[in-house]
């Protein structure tokens, strides 16, 4: 009597329960899953083979690992949800405590061969060992999946581009009938709720996703698919500050190098440089694209067009330097016509050439051709003597004279106009740089209104 009173007093206090106590063992032990359980993993767990099996799937994505243009591959960080019904297990809560449902080692039952389609390398992501029983059947089985996939991306307008890439998540083995896959959240819900747990991001920016059920019809049947299309927006700023703005910069050089003056060699040397730059930029733009586009990427053809008219304006200005040159470059006489000069002055000096000149009035051709300056007077004994600002005068004469006589733009036998073709070579330069601008500022505004549409 003092027992059932004591223990009736401590059931009042709530130290003691009279309920019965269970464990989640002996659930498992009801169920018989402790032993030989191969009915439960050989097969689709249905009572008429006929049943089609229903697995309710939902996709949320937890952050984008890495979008790699140049193979197109797309790696996600995926959290998946799978409930579906197992027709052979159940039992009553109150014979249990209440228990509503258990947890179980994976491979104590069958599960659907959940795939995805895309993918190109296994799985990486460790994965979770246990699924959730309910007690009238359900079970539900959660995983995450970093997963490599294939993805035809547009490169085009790169780096401006929005790309979307689908995974098709489906069974492999079961068809149509057999397994059937139901999407729990629709386009609208999932692109929610993967905003609110997406972590990582990085370049690109998610913008939704759109689910939708699909049909893959082969020889033996249809197999029931769910394709989850992810689009994303690429973050263009690291591109535009890297690669787009030096470009720009190196052709804004380029321009500002037709005011440097064309008769020095700074100017083609300048001109190389800015094109052994453009060159490099080339090299790691090649390491980014693809190597095979349905469409030219627009960044490709903004880099080799400017290439092609920083190009164009390097030989433009050899062309000109060549021409400048050719105006200041002396034509200097022959070998015969050096010697026969040289004969001639020499005659000059010793007065032979004059005694052959003597009687004409201001000068004459020697034989071999020389314009020499006679003195219609020749200076006698008796002459009078000059003063020294008078001798000064003359030798001053004398000079330009001589300099005259030999100047690069008037010595030698084809004689031409002085600076002839340096007038052609600035017009030519100036005509060049005025198509150069206008052309190259038409090329940008159409780019980039290409690139913006």
């Amino acid at each position: 009597m003092i027992t059932v009173w004591l223990l009736c007093t401590l059931a009042l206090t709530g130290e003691v329960s009279l309920d019965k106590l269970c464990t989640y063992h002996d659930v498992i032990d009801y169920l018989n899953l402790t032993g030989n359980n191969d009915m439960y993993i050989s097969s689709r767990p249905v009572r008429d083979w006929r049943t089609t099996t229903e697995v309710h799937l939902d996709i949320n994505l937890y952050a984008i690992l890495g979008v790699i243009e140049k193979s197109q591959i797309f790696i996600p960080f995926l959290w998946t949800f799978l409930t579906w019904t197992n027709e052979l297990i159940s039992w009553d809560p109150n014979q249990f405590c209440g228990i509503l449902q258990i947890s179980l080692p994976k491979e104590k039952l069958w599960r659907p061969d959940l795939f995805v389609y895309e993918m190109t390398e296994k799985d990486r992501s460790p994965e979770s060992p246990y699924m959730y029983i309910s007690h009238n059947g359900t079970v539900t089985m959660e995983d995450d999946l970093v997963i490599a996939s294939t993805c035809n991306m547009d490169v085009h307008k790169f780096p401006f581009d929005t790309q979307s890439c689908v995974l098709t998540f489906g069974s492999v083995l079961h068809i149509g009938k057999e397994l059937q896959f139901i999407p729990v959240s629709n386009s609208s819900r999932a692109t929610e709720t993967s905003m609110k747990v997406i972590r990582s991001q990085g370049e690109w920016e998610f913008l939704n996703i759109t689910v939708a059920k699909s049909k893959l019809s082969f020889n033996r049947g249809e197999w029931d698919q769910v394709k989850y299309t992810i689009t994303m927006k690429r973050r263009p700023l690291l591109h535009v500050i890297n690669f787009l703005l030096p470009i720009l910069f190196f052709l804004t050089l380029d321009l500002a190098s037709f005011f440097i003056a064309d008769m020095k060699g700074e100017k083609l040397g300048f001109k190389v440089t800015v094109l052994l730059a453009i060159s490099v930029l080339l090299l790691i733009l090649n390491d980014i694209l693809p190597s095979m586009s349905n469409k030219t990427p627009l960044i490709a053809t903004y880099c080799i067009v400017i290439f092609a008219f920083m190009l164009l304006s390097l030989l433009e200005t050899i062309l000109v330097t060549f021409l400048m040159e050719k105006d200041c470059a002396p034509d200097w006489p022959t070998e015969g016509d050096s010697q026969c000069v040289t004969e001639d002055y020499k005659r000059t000096l010793d007065g032979t050439c004059e005694h052959e000149c003597k009687g004409q009035r201001e000068s004459c051709t020697c034989s071999c051709g020389v314009d020499v300056k006679v003195e219609s007077e020749q200076w006698t004994p008796g002459a009078a003597q000059l003063t020294d600002t008078q001798t000064l005068q003359l030798i001053l004469e004398e000079l330009q004279e001589i300099r005259r006589n030999f100047s690069p733009h008037t010595m030698g036998v084809g004689k031409k106009k002085p600076l002839y073709w340096g007038r052609i070579a600035r017009r030519l330069n100036a005509g060049f740089f005025c198509f150069y601008l206008i052309t190259i500022s038409l090329f940008l505004a159409l780019i980039f209104f290409e690139w913006m549409a």
